[in-house]
């Protein structure tokens, strides 16, 4: 017993001598020192008979008031005082502990075989003090008195005594109390021949612990420590109560009687056959047969590289077995995938975390994402439940950081990843090393919290890594892989020891844990497993003494025979979760993804001041001066300015979007057992990246065209840069779904952009490119999927048209450029078509291209006309053209009408020109 179980103890015993007011310097100190000596060797048990004089004392002479004269004149119910003292020793006591106090101390009282009406108050307080309820107090009563089976509540006893005659095979019997309704369940059993008497155990269900006491006349043993009749044991994780004729009783084989009642959705997992290997190797996992139900704790054990992660993998359903099937509840994990996916959690090995959102934030979204008809109070009630159940309120402020910059512990930080997980709460869960590079007692933190979901009523199976003998206990079963991926164990934990001993030919092959404290040594189990041979100097080789196939050989021969296929109706459990409509779903996103680049200083403070200061080193070094001043029409540079502009849009849009899919690629995978809509996250990531590149386009050109002195053009300007920078968001999300590396995203980037920069059009004329890129008379095809040539042709076309002096001439100037462009090439080129074919009308062999020089001749005439507005003049020669009636008439025609048509435009030019002088 604790000191503060002992402590506690003799507070109570010295105020029921209170209560009772009889002569305790004789007969009472006698039975408390009988007490202390059951439990405690000689010199220990007078130090607290000392103590408990003390107190003694301190209640019938020295206390300021008189307690015993108080409690004689009113009911002990209505003591205040008496109600004080036990909540002063409730603060010391932990909850398992006050289940033990009461107890031991309704064992003390009745020691006389006798409870009185004062007596039975006084415990009834001290219940009452300790919040434990009527029912738990009832059966408390009964179990230490040895009450009959009537007078318990049938829920919460559990009877181990020897199969009678009339008494139902226990498989079936499980069956039938399973499928019985919840009010007409019977008090439970597990029948063991050969047992001696009974062996009573006693469920507190308020806080998950077994008491258990044996009444009869064999030898038992509990963690290797006899079982003394009539007194009373607590039942830790991992306790086995042995006897050689009754054979092994298991802590989870009791535990299960209980959890089968309150489990409404049971789920059997079975695995016939089960083989996977990976390309081009014989690793992997070899035929592997399991059948295990809900309500435990698996955990998977091996060395390094044998294979955990990748069972874990394949019961997940993240790989296929290359041959056999796992079933769950008889539906096919892989064929039926989709149907299962809801009932499955997985929780790899790394810590999926926002780093730069709080605890509470972390919990808060993926609520969101889970219960999507839950009110928003509702949402954040889940949340601090969990919070609670995780141990995690003290700490639901701080930012969850990462490894190396750390506002939590590790444990803690798995224990959030696990509450991640836990939200939608799956029917089964994967834990991939949940207790991987934490103190002992975080990881025994995090076990005992996957405990408590198999309690539940949730089948959890984790791979395990030396686990300590607190952490070993808390399993249910074990599994164990040997290199290559040989399964060598599936059983109770602690009778692997046993087994492996038995095996290798130990001479105390009966030990498992240690018989005066119960400690048992999990290492023992790979110590044997991987014992190597001894060569003739006596120094360890590198072959073992006993093969991963001789292992292997073993467990076919006396576990996996002897494995019982259990079978579910095919029905699974109602999923408690309801993921939110898309447009919720974006909005959580959203939110979530906004909140993570606040919550980040210096990527704010980068992407706010990138845009600004990249426009004032542009503008300034390409502020080119020709005389005393500056003017904005002398700037040379101005062009070099626009194009380096656009080169900035998308490198600045490439950099903030090539890693947003990426870095979330692992938080994604744990997602995807939601089925999340994909269309959601990815507008969410494009509505704020092109928020971003808004901001960013605006803030350069505010600074850029300041400096450069570009006036009225910052609407335009800023509409052509963010359309750039949002292409490169588009392209750098792409980049970020398809790689598998940041550095392959970044080294990808310079091969994206450089093109841009080369086949913009600016770098290097379209005319000067290679000769096979380039007609000499068009843009080449690639220089049109440019936007760099696009973005920069918008900018210089737009700064030559709408500037605040040339858009006053723009339309003027284009009229005299079209009428330039007419009178000097376009009816001059005419004009040469229509003499070639006047030269060859005669010569037959040139009928092919007197027919496409009419064609041309046909197109350009109807172009020139309907510009000119000179088109009716010109109707009668293009029907003419039409039906190709070309002669010597016709061409005299034609002649005559290019040169009014160039007179004409000669004309128009010259009026526009005296327009704009104007």
């Amino acid at each position: 017993m604790s000191e503060s179980i002992l402590n506690a103890l003799m507070h109570l015993f010295a105020v029921f001598a209170t209560v009772k007011r009889e002569n305790i310097s004789a007969t009472g100190k006698k039975i408390v020192h009988a007490y202390l000596l059951q439990h405690l060797k000689e010199e220990a048990a007078n130090e607290y008979l000392a103590l408990f004089d003390n107190y003694l004392d301190f209640y019938m002479r020295e206390h300021e008031f008189d307690l015993a004269e108080q409690l004689s004149e009113r009911s002990l119910q209505e003591s205040e005082q008496l109600r004080k003292i036990c909540y002063q020793i409730r603060k010391e006591l932990h909850r398992n502990e006050r289940i033990i106090v009461l107890l031991r101390l309704i064992e003390f009282v009745y020691e006389d075989k006798l409870i009185s009406e004062r007596e039975r108050e006084f415990i009834i307080l001290v219940a009452e003090s300790f919040n434990i309820n009527e029912s738990e107090l009832r059966n408390s009563m009964h179990f230490v008195a040895g009450g009959s089976e009537d007078e318990y509540d049938r829920n919460l006893v559990l009877f181990i005594e020897e199969a009678g005659e009339s008494s139902i095979d226990e498989l079936e019997g499980d069956w039938i109390e399973k499928n019985r309704p919840r009010d007409q369940q019977v008090t439970k059993r597990i029948n063991r021949k050969g047992l001696d008497g009974k062996i009573t155990v006693l469920h507190f269900n308020s806080i998950n612990i077994f008491v258990l006491k044996y009444t009869g006349n064999q030898s038992l043993l509990l963690e290797g420590q006899e079982i003394v009749p009539e007194r009373f044991y607590i039942l830790e994780n991992g306790s086995i109560i042995r006897n050689e004729e009754i054979g092994s009783i298991y802590y989870s084989e009791i535990a299960g009687k209980f959890l089968q009642s309150d489990s409404d959705h049971h789920i059997v997992i079975n695995g016939e056959n089960v083989e996977f290997s990976f390309r081009n190797t014989s690793n992997g996992i070899h035929n592997f047969n399991f059948s295990e139900e809900s309500g435990q704790l698996i955990g998977i054990m091996g060395g390094s590289g044998v294979g955990k992660s990748t069972l874990l993998n394949l019961l997940s359903g993240q790989l296929r077995t290359d041959r056999g099937k796992i079933t769950i509840n008889d539906y096919h994990l892989y064929f039926d995938r989709f149907r299962l996916k809801s009932l499955i959690g997985f929780i790899p090995q790394d810590d999926l975390l926002f780093e730069e959102l709080t605890v509470y934030q972390n919990l808060y979204f993926n609520a969101k994402l889970c219960f999507g008809n839950d009110t928003e109070s509702q949402i954040r009630s889940r949340v601090f439940k969990q919070l609670q159940d995780l141990d995690l309120l003290d700490t639901k402020d701080l930012k969850v950081g990462n490894p190396l910059n750390k506002f939590i512990s590790g444990g803690q930080r798995k224990r959030l990843n696990i509450g991640l997980e836990l939200m939608r709460e799956p029917s089964i869960l994967f834990v991939d090393e949940p207790t991987s590079g934490l103190s002992s007692m975080d990881s025994e933190n995090v076990i005992r919290l996957l405990k408590d979901q198999s309690v539940k009523g949730k089948l959890v199976i984790a791979n395990i890594h030396q686990p300590s003998s607190n952490i070993f206990k808390m399993f249910d079963k074990l599994w164990v892989l040997d290199r290559g991926g040989f399964p060598i164990y599936a059983g109770n934990p602690i009778d692997a020891i046993i087994y492996f001993k038995k095996l290798s030919s130990f001479a105390d092959v009966s030990e498992a844990e240690c018989s005066s404290c119960g400690y048992v040594n999990p290492d023992q189990i790979l110590q044997i497993v991987e014992a190597k041979e001894v060569d003739e100097q006596g120094r360890y080789t590198t072959e073992r003494k006993i093969t991963p196939e001789h292992w292997y050989r073993h467990y076919k021969e006396k576990i996996e025979s002897g494995i019982v296929v259990k079978h579910e109706k095919k029905i699974l459990p109602a999923k408690i979760y309801r993921i939110p409509d898309i447009d919720k779903q974006f909005s959580v996103f959203f939110r979530r993804n906004l909140l993570t680049k606040l919550t980040n200083l210096p990527y704010i403070l980068l992407n706010l001041l990138e845009a600004p200061l990249l426009a004032l080193i542009l503008a300034y070094f390409t502020k080119y001066v020709s005389g005393d001043e500056y003017t904005f029409i002398e700037n040379r540079n101005f062009p070099v300015y626009l194009f380096m502009s656009v080169v900035v849009a998308l490198f600045m849009g490439m950099m903030v979007s090539a890693e947003e899919i990426i870095k979330d690629r692992k938080i994604l995978h744990r997602e995807a057992f939601l089925n999340l809509s994909r269309f959601s996250y990815i507008n969410s990531k494009i509505a704020y990246l092109f928020g971003l590149s808004a901001i960013q386009a605006f803030l350069f050109v505010i600074v850029g065209n300041w400096i450069l002195e570009v006036r009225d053009m910052v609407p335009v300007y800023w509409l052509i840069l963010f359309s750039t920078g949002c292409f490169a968001n588009m392209l750098g999300l792409n980049i970020s779904s398809g790689m598998n590396s940041v550095v392959a995203i970044y080294i990808l980037i310079p091969i994206l952009l450089i093109p841009q920069l080369l086949l913009s059009g600016f770098t290097v004329k379209f005319d000067d490119l290679h000769k096979s890129l380039t007609s000499k008379v068009y843009v080449p095809f690639i220089g049109d999927l440019m936007t760099s040539r696009w973005a920069y042709e918008a900018l210089a076309v737009e700064q030559f048209k709408n500037n605040r002096f040339e858009k006053n001439f723009y339309l003027f100037d284009q009229e005299m450029s079209e009428a330039s462009f007419r009178t000097g090439f376009l009816i001059p080129r005419l004009q040469n078509l229509a003499d070639e074919c006047e030269r060859r009308m005669d010569d037959p062999a040139s009928e092919d291209l007197i027919r496409q020089n009419i064609s041309i001749l046909r197109n350009e005439l109807g172009k020139l006309g309907n510009n000119s507005g000179i088109y009716p003049f010109a109707a009668d020669y293009m029907e003419e053209l039409e039906e190709g009636n070309f002669d010597r008439d016709l061409y005299s025609e034609i002649s005559d009408y290019l040169t009014y048509a160039r007179i004409q435009y000669q004309e128009a030019g010259r009026q526009a020109g005296i327009r704009k002088d104007k």
